[in-house]
């Protein structure tokens, strides 16, 4: 599988250089003041089929219902109700820019006591405030779980996380933001990957595209425009002509290596120095196999277990002495490996020697 995918990413690499050069840089940017903004809640699931919090083991579950319960007119003081259908949860959303009260925003539910699951039940009304304290959206809807789960008397099974989940347009924004984004008399571009050459480049295309400087780079990561210099007298509209231009990015040669999966992910810029590999394996076994012996029937003894131990040790063949030529890409290397007939892990382990040997101009992220 994994060489399916090198095979593949090599391929469109060669075979469509042009289409993957060019970017938009809406795609390359983060406009200044163009931001979401993060909300939080805390709330009550009900309706849930016995699988609710343990309200011994979660008394802020009770807390928090009695006191929704005495907001509604019911008086549940010095009572005692322990329901297994109620859960308590934190609800967490993004309120996008520019936001406008009464628009929906998608919500996410996660239980913070001893549920066991949230499927079928029903978010009662929350407050979602920010990082200010106040309130910007309320949520309220049924919850879809993220999994499942059945149980009988003496198993359980479980799939997914069913103690999560989400409510599609499940909160109404009650509260803007105070941003006058048409009163911008500059913006900046921030580049999610900082690189002057990208930079650059952007500045170009923006200044090309007015006919006359107004855009000028201040950092790797940064290109400031002026909004009253392009003339069309609107911030949002610069914004929009802007972000559609394109231009090529430029990016440092990286390789990234996930051990646990298997899977490495690389740039074609990759170069490798001369070199030379070799590789091979060897593998340790090692079972224990005990055995009980015991007493003939009626005579005296004591049941004695016996270790047994099989211990070996397997060298299995790996390659040769290979020699790689200065200046190879890495993707002529890794296609060579596997026409050898290299396992992902031994490839993962080629590659971060090569790195240690000062080889592979690149760089090198393993997760």
């Amino acid at each position: 599988m994994i060489r399916m995918v090198l095979t593949l990413l090599m391929f469109l690499a060669v075979a469509w250089p042009a289409a993957a050069g060019q970017v938009r840089i809406k795609d390359l940017v983060e406009f200044d003041g163009v931001r979401g903004n993060d909300l939080v809640g805390y709330g009550l699931v009900v309706g849930l089929h016995g699988t609710g919090d343990g309200l011994r083991n979660a008394p802020f579950t009770e807390e928090i219902m009695a006191n929704m319960l005495e907001r509604l007119g019911v008086n549940v003081s010095g009572e005692q109700f322990r329901p297994k259908n109620v859960a308590a949860v934190f609800v967490t959303a993004a309120l996008p820019p520019f936001a406008r009260s009464g628009s929906r925003i998608d919500v996410s539910v996660s239980a913070i006591g001893d549920a066991k699951s949230l499927m079928g039940g029903t978010l009662i009304m929350t407050p979602l405030t920010a990082a200010d304290g106040q309130i910007y959206a309320v949520g309220q809807g049924t919850v879809i779980a993220g999994g499942t789960q059945a149980e009988g008397d003496a198993a359980r099974v479980v799939t997914g996380v069913p103690t999560a989940g989400v409510i599609p347009s499940g909160a109404r924004v009650e509260r803007e933001i105070d941003f006058e984004f048409s009163q911008l008399s500059t913006v900046r571009l921030a580049l999610r990957d900082p690189d002057f050459t990208t930079a650059g480049r952007i500045e170009t295309a923006i200044n090309a595209s007015f006919g006359r400087p107004v855009s000028r780079m201040l950092d790797a990561g940064t290109v400031e425009l002026d909004i009253a210099a392009t003339g069309t007298g609107s911030p949002a509209r610069t914004i929009g002509h802007v972000e559609n231009l394109t231009v090529e990015p430029q990016r440092r040669a990286r390789v990234v290596v996930d051990q646990r999966s298997g899977t490495i992910v690389m740039g074609d810029d990759v170069r490798i120095s001369r070199v030379a590999v070799s590789q091979g394996n060897l593998t340790l076994r090692i079972e224990e196999a005990p055995i009980a012996v015991q007493p003939n029937p009626f005579a005296p003894g004591e049941t004695v277990v016996l270790p047994r131990t099989s211990a070996q040790i397997v060298d299995e063949p790996g390659i040769g002495l290979a020699e790689v030529s200065g200046g190879t890409s890495l993707a002529e290397v890794v296609a060579g490996l596997n026409a050898l007939g290299v396992a992902p892990r031994d490839l993962i382990d080629i590659l971060t020697s090569i790195k240690a040997a000062g080889a592979l101009h690149a760089e090198f992220i393993v997760h």
